[in-house]
């Protein structure tokens, strides 16, 4: 199909998502309302702050994400116990699946495939305005990649050769931009088509988000429907669980009331809200360093705690069943066949946790920073690397922290209100962060209470500390007692 017939396709499909049948404001509250009801029902259990046998990592786009899953997800789960990565084409369930870690753009709609009461969820949210920019920057640069093709047809053919026979997970896979990386894709090509028809350009202006002759300018790119629809309140709806990826039956109609009578979007507010109170960790990204200690303190002390006391059931597993194939090998005759099968079901037990033990058996907290560190420091150079050169693709328009400080307070204030629930939310979890905080700061220092009064070497410091405090006592009362004595001896003369 033509690129422009299957831009007008989306086109028309996104306003049709955008305007159901029937949207008056009183049959959107109703069902607004029996869907936030039902949401508000569910219950999860109390000790939110415990991890339990699955970790569901909630993966907002724009929010750091991708460093958090490969700096410290990777270090912390072996390859074996991820469930499998396919993000917006993860339809299955993982009920039937053997893994302890699912890592994914879904929304949160995902819960309603797994097993509630043993899966615990972490998430990262982001200031809002700052999140638009990074999107719409992330879009850009993605889409640029694509223009050392001659055209977009030629690009479009490259991608549907190379996608069948690909083993990871593209960009183009993945949920939302599978959807936004085209668009820009097409976009870029169209100005660039203009450009040579025009001849020689001179751009006058030096702001990147205002230089329509190169790309899209942010103004027109947070307006168009497929911005509402995919960009716009974000965080909230995929909290929520109200994508339009969402599992959710009802979550077509309940985005769409939302969208078209703004204050419907209070009793979504409300949802997401709950969602993140019953989570293991919410971070921040403008808090990064912070956000890192803490999950390693929060997500990563429990997955190491919990591998080892499964490394020690295992061994011990294995030593009761090594001593009772020792005593039947006395008194039954040897099987050839049996003796195969359990030789074999062993390799595969131990070829399956083999890579996690080597990953836990030293790893403590600490290591998992000082990992994380080195980590993340490699990654922002990578990612450098081919930011810079996607973006001298459409150079001048060049993205950078201080051209964003240089963008209108009129675009700004547009963005603020075009997320206004995402600003509520991210208000909120900025709350449960500073109450992690303070719960994470408690518990470090109970525990390092216990460890110097459980520690043989903190109980020696503590005996020493109080030998040398009676010490000091002792040559005090004595220094007083000589100068009475001194003082005495001058009375009597």
């Amino acid at each position: 199909m033509d690129p422009t017939l299957k831009l007008l396709a989306f086109l028309i499909l996104v306003l049709a998502n955008i305007c159901p049948i029937k949207s008056d404001f009183s049959h959107c509250e109703k069902v607004v309302k029996n869907w936030a009801s039902s949401s508000l029902q569910q219950r999860v259990k109390e000790d939110k702050h415990t991890l339990r046998d699955l970790l569901f990592f909630l993966h907002v786009p724009r929010t750091g994400g991708r460093t958090y899953f490969h700096c410290f997800l990777k270090r912390l789960y072996a390859n074996a116990q991820e469930c499998p990565r396919s993000y917006d084409k993860l339809r299955f369930d993982p009920r039937k699946q053997e893994c302890r870690l699912l890592a994914t753009h879904d929304d949160y709609s995902m819960m309603s495939k797994l097993p509630k009461e043993k899966t615990s969820v972490v998430t990262i949210l982001r200031n809002p305005v700052d999140r638009i920019f990074s999107t719409y920057e992330f879009s850009i640069e993605v889409a640029a990649r694509f223009l050392v093709h001659p055209n977009l047809t030629s690009a479009t053919k490259m991608v549907g050769r190379l996608r069948p026979g690909a083993t990871g997970v593209s960009t183009l896979d993945i949920w939302p931009w599978k959807y936004l990386v085209p668009w820009m894709r097409e976009d870029l090509f169209a100005r660039r088509d203009a450009r040579k028809m025009m001849g020689s350009i001179d751009i006058k202006r030096n702001d990147p988000y205002d230089m329509e002759e190169m790309v899209m300018p942010l103004q027109e790119y947070i307006n168009d429907p497929r911005a509402h629809e995919l960009v716009h309140n974000g965080e909230t709806f995929q909290v929520a669980g109200l994508t339009n990826n969402s599992y959710f039956a009802e979550s077509h109609e309940v985005r769409c009331c939302v969208q078209k009578h703004k204050i419907l979007g209070e009793h979504v507010l409300e949802v997401a809200k709950k969602r993140l109170d019953d989570m293991l960790y919410v971070g921040l990204t403008e808090d990064h360093r912070e956000s890192a200690t803490m999950f390693a303190n929060v997500v990563g002390a429990q997955v190491i705690s919990q591998a080892l006391t499964e490394n020690s059931s295992m061994e011990s597993a294995a030593n009761s069943k090594s001593g009772q194939g020792s005593s039947h090998s006395e008194s039954l005759p040897d099987n050839d066949d049996n003796q195969d099968s359990t030789s074999d079901h062993k390799a595969d037990e131990i070829g399956s946790t083999e890579d996690l033990e080597e990953k836990k058996e030293t790893m403590t907290v600490g290591k998992l920073m000082e990992a994380y560190e080195g980590c993340i420091s490699s990654l922002r150079k990578t990612q450098s690397r081919r930011r810079k050169s996607s973006l001298k693709r459409i150079s001048p328009a060049n993205f950078s922290k201080e051209d964003r400080s240089r963008v209108s307070e009129v675009v700004i204030e547009q963005i603020r209100s075009l997320n206004h629930l995402d600003l509520e939310l991210y208000k909120y979890a900025q709350e449960i962060f500073a109450k992690q905080h303070k719960h994470v700061v408690e518990k470090l220092s109970s525990m390092e209470s216990e460890s110097m009064f459980n520690n043989p070497g903190g109980i020696t410091m503590w005996k020493f500390f109080s030998s040398a405090m009676c010490i000091v006592v002792l040559l005090a009362l004595l220094f007083l007692f000589v100068n009475a004595r001194r003082r005495m001896s001058k009375v009597k003369i």
